[in-house]
């Protein structure tokens, strides 16, 4: 996951992602239109993003597609469930304080 971390970190990566899940997949040719990067730079990302996990890569003749690799975001969901579910367990804590203190300033 790590890996997945660090390819998302770089913001023309970040990009080409954004644009995968708009557009199901895209060539390189297209990224390179959509990003306004030379095609050896965006080629370079795409390697880095599959390396990662993040991309799979199908042949379509002499080109290549590009498609966003759910498992890599699945196992990014996974791993943010737990902070979400300690962030909600926290705010529990803190509504029944809150309550507690309400109903304390109550019976004064």
């Amino acid at each position: 996951m790590q890996k997945v971390f660090q390819a998302l970190s770089e913001s023309n990566r970040y990009y080409i992602v954004e644009l995968l899940r708009q557009h199901g997949s895209l060539t390189v040719g297209e990224l390179v239109d959509k990003t306004n990067l030379r095609q050896p730079q965006v080629s370079k990302h795409l390697r880095i993003l599959h390396e990662a996990g993040v991309v799979d890569i199908y042949p379509d003749a002499n080109r290549r597609v590009y498609k966003l690799r759910p498992q890599a975001f699945i196992e990014l969901d996974h791993w943010l469930a737990s902070y979400r579910q300690m962030w909600e367990d926290r705010f529990d804590q803190l509504d029944e304080y809150l309550d507690y203190i309400q109903k304390k300033g109550d019976r004064k």
